[in-house]
């Protein structure tokens, strides 16, 4: 995913790559919920990450 509309923070990059880990969001007083999966939004040339989204944030409640 390339942004030029936005500079990394750190190093003034200008391209970014989209990813995510297995490791889901869960509610904490809901300890069997799948939770929600989290997009990471990482700049390609220092590595810092610019953002962290949640999909389906309705499902946190």
């Amino acid at each position: 995913m390339e942004r030029n509309e936005t500079e990394c923070k750190k190093c003034n990059g200008k391209e970014f790559v989209q990813g995510t880990d297995f490791v889901n969001l869960r509610p904490l007083n809901k300890k069997m919920s799948f939770g929600c999966e989290k997009i990471y939004t990482v700049c390609i040339k220092c590595g810092e990450i610019e953002s962290i989204k949640i999909i389906n944030p309705e499902e946190l409640k």
